[in-house]
């Protein structure tokens, strides 16, 4: 059941429902609601991506802290779910709550699953409810009378993409592996600070979104 849940929040299942609520949107006239929607939701899996590359890069540092790669499911759970219910019923206490509903559910199954540590699935819900409160911010009230239309397509995207998955952590480790040596203590082999895929069980690669699961430790 945690399994099917998390998914929902994975990199290949928000990508397409962000795209296909932006393209509504542009399709009614709220021109200004589809570009914040857009832009605010790119810039907190954005600052997602340098969290982790910061995070993996300077492993010695932050690996006390059970910090190795901050919950990019729990991000993208949280900004989607504020920003989605901004566009539905408008205003920043809507999307706090709807963003701090969706860390919530997705955090929880993170660390259920073994995927993350307490503190990476916080520093993940921050970002993202700090987007989605940005977001409620620079949208603006909806125009939107008959906003059926708009949750059924939203829905409906999600639902046909469940279950695939798009890895990247790859190459986000790759990326990170000797980022930060000018910085002393940060030098040392990101590798080593990363669990290996399948160190749990029913592990699976990861990306933005979807990251590896932590060892039994």
């Amino acid at each position: 059941m945690m399994r099917f849940i998390t998914d929902f929040a994975d990199q290949a299942v928000v990508l397409p429902v962000v795209a296909a609520v932006a393209i509504v949107l542009a399709a009614i006239g709220w021109r200004r609601g589809a570009l914040v929607w857009l832009g605010v939701v790119c810039a907190t899996l954005g600052m997602v991506l340098l969290l982790k590359l910061g995070f993996l890069a300077c492993g010695p540092v932050f690996n006390p802290w059970e910090l190795q790669s901050p919950s990019g499911h729990t991000a993208a759970a949280s900004v989607v779910a504020g920003g989605f219910v901004t566009l539905l019923a408008g205003g920043p206490l809507a999307a706090l709550a709807g963003a701090v509903l969706g860390a919530l559910l997705i955090g929880s199954s993170r660390v259920e699953l073994g995927f993350h540590s307490l503190p990476e699935v916080v520093i993940g819900a921050a970002v993202g409810i700090a987007g989605a409160v940005m977001l409620s911010r620079l949208a603006g009230r909806p125009p939107i009378t008959r906003p059926l239309p708009l949750l059924a397509v939203a829905v409906a995207v999600a639902l046909l993409v469940h279950g695939i998955r798009l890895p990247a952590e790859k190459q986000i480790r790759w990326a990170a592996n000797g980022l930060l040596n000018f910085v002393p203590a940060c030098r040392g082999d990101v590798a080593a600070h990363v669990p290996e895929h399948g160190a749990a069980s029913g592990a699976r690669p990861g990306g933005l979104s979807g990251d590896p699961p932590r060892g039994p430790s």
